[in-house]
């Protein structure tokens, strides 16, 4: 049988949300990895033919349709073995949550292509500050309301939450979220260990 095929880059924290999922649910070995380089302005034709919006990551299913936005991907992972990452009597919870990660990821990512694709002469300092805003106020929710969650059974809001954490250090390490952030920080130093997250750092 054919394996699974993830579209992917090792930098994409939405890939590694995918990536952190395969190995808590014990697939890793069920998907072949595609690495792609891609950016908004110039899409990898892996990509594109995966995804029509051109976005990774994207999984390749040798009996369906290709499937995409990491959180589809996480769900129809967690659903093929049956593990517990969306437990019906936390659901909405975990949906929150998970989409908070994912905002911050979608801030903290803008943030970098801000600078990164468009020519310097108009880059907007004030998108960039307006992104880390949407990060900040993000992270303040979290410490202040959800810590009690995230101490308790592993669900794919806490997993979306640490990736989330792991590209801030990657990519905004100036930044210092840490700071005024001791609950969360501490929860994210001891979740860091795991080995699902040692084994996904991201890279260049």
């Amino acid at each position: 049988m054919s394996k699974l095929q993830l579209i992917h880059s090792p930098a994409s924290p939405f890939v590694r949300k995918v990536n952190v999922t395969l190995a808590e649910t014990g697939q890793t070995d069920d998907v072949e990895l595609v690495r792609v380089k891609t950016t908004p302005v110039a899409t990898a034709d892996a990509a594109a033919a995966a995804n029509p919006l051109g976005k990774i990551p994207a999984l390749v299913r040798p009996d369906g349709p290709a499937i995409y936005d990491s959180r589809v991907i996480c769900r129809y992972l967690a659903a093929r073995t049956g593990a517990d990452l969306y437990p019906e009597d936390r659901l909405w919870e975990v949906f929150t949550l998970e989409a908070t990660a994912d905002g911050i990821l979608d801030a903290a990512v803008l943030a970098v292509y801000e600078r990164r694709v468009r020519p310097e002469e108009i880059v907007s300092e004030a998108w960039i500050e307006a992104q880390w805003g949407k990060v900040a106020g993000a992270l303040d929710a979290i410490n202040e309301r959800w810590m009690s969650h995230l101490f308790g059974p592993l669900d794919m809001g806490q997993i979306a939450v640490a990736c989330a954490l792991g590209y801030l250090d990657f990519r905004h390490g100036d930044r210092n979220w840490r700071q005024g952030r001791d609950g969360l920080a501490g929860w994210y130093a001891e979740f860091a260990k795991r080995d699902s997250m040692q084994a996904t750092m991201p890279s260049d």
